[in-house]
């Protein structure tokens, strides 16, 4: 095996963990930020910290990643078809980061996966795609588009009769905690999708035979991730924070404590890898929702939607490309 091959697979991963980290940071600190609970600068550094912390605390979504959605490929061949999947998710989330579009790192990973093994003759794990991708793709932000709604609901209702101003303050306190917790969920999802394809690498060349992920690798895609979100993604963080609806604290609790329920659930019940940016912007929804419908803008949103939906596709269509010209030098 050409450990140059296996060189160019790990620095892309990591990359790719890069782009995602300062891609994706907008979903834990976009409502902290816009509804003022923390600065800029302290929420990205906390949203830092707490994806580190939670790339350890498990490892069922890396193991999906690894296994369950193709077909361990061998060879030159497999490194090649790593690579060209990494390349189609990096593509996509630079283009969508450009213009501002909160769209799914993950899901473009997982397109730039199966449309990189669909070119390289590798057999696509089609029940594991249904089951653990697109079934969480659908369900999951309606579950936080719901469970914002009511969560929000809910809290209108025990505050009904609190001091408006007093109540603002607390929440903001509050949401030091619920982004906290959405960072850390954001850390054992995201983090743990690199680790996954690194052990693929790492079968594929040889130099490990077993599906643990060594320490190392779970270091490494931490840091890269932590180091990316403290990037920060200006760009995504004012369409979540801002253009969708002008959020308060109360809400931006409530969408917050949501969507990282929703993770939390899906990564240690089901182990199923799901978009962070799907829950948060679909749970963001909801709770804009509970003020007036027409509060939320939803000509934005239904932009954003259109842009989960093509996610998948145009990574795998990158990815393919990426993988013909890649295998030429690869064979």
């Amino acid at each position: 095996m050409d450990m140059a091959a296996l060189i160019a697979v790990l620095g892309v991963a990591f990359f790719f963990t890069y782009t995602n980290g300062f891609h994706d940071s907008a979903n834990a600190i976009a409502t902290s930020v816009s509804t003022r609970a923390l600065t800029p600068k302290a929420a990205l550094a906390m949203a830092a910290v707490m994806n580190l912390a939670g790339a350890f605390l498990g490892s069922g979504v890396a193991h999906t990643v690894s296994s369950g959605i193709i077909a361990t490929p061998v060879g030159n061949q497999g490194m090649a078809i790593l690579f060209a999947a990494l390349v189609g998710a990096i593509t996509w989330n630079l283009v969508t980061w450009y213009f501002g579009l909160p769209s799914s790192s993950s899901h473009a990973l997982f397109g730039g996966m199966v449309g990189a093994a669909l070119a390289g003759g590798t057999e696509v794990i089609w029940s594991g795609v249904v089951d653990k991708i697109i079934i969480p793709m659908i369900v999951s932000p309606i579950v936080g588009l719901f469970g914002g709604f009511a969560v929000m609901l809910a809290i209108l209702w025990i505050f009904r009769r609190a001091n408006p101003h007093r109540a603002k303050r607390n929440f903001r306190v509050a949401q030091t905690a619920s982004a906290a917790a959405m960072a850390l969920a954001h850390g054992l999802q995201d983090a743990q999708k690199t680790m996954g394809i690194v052990v693929m690498a790492l079968t594929i060349s040889g130099h490990q035979t077993t599906s643990d992920i060594p320490v190392w690798v779970k270091i490494s895609c931490a840091t890269m991730l932590s180091l990316g979100t403290y990037a920060g993604g200006w760009r995504i963080m004012r369409t979540l924070g801002r253009k969708i609806i002008e959020l308060d604290p109360p809400q931006g609790f409530a969408a917050e404590a949501t969507a990282s329920t929703v993770m939390y659930i899906t990564s240690f019940v089901f182990k199923a890898p799901i978009s962070t940016t799907h829950v948060i912007t679909s749970a963001i929804m909801g709770v804009g929702a509970t003020k007036r419908i027409r509060a939320v803008r939803w000509g934005v949103a239904k932009n954003i939607v259109l842009g989960w939906f093509i996610t998948m596709p145009a990574a795998a269509v990158v990815a393919a490309l990426m993988y013909w010209f890649v295998h030429l030098f690869w064979g």
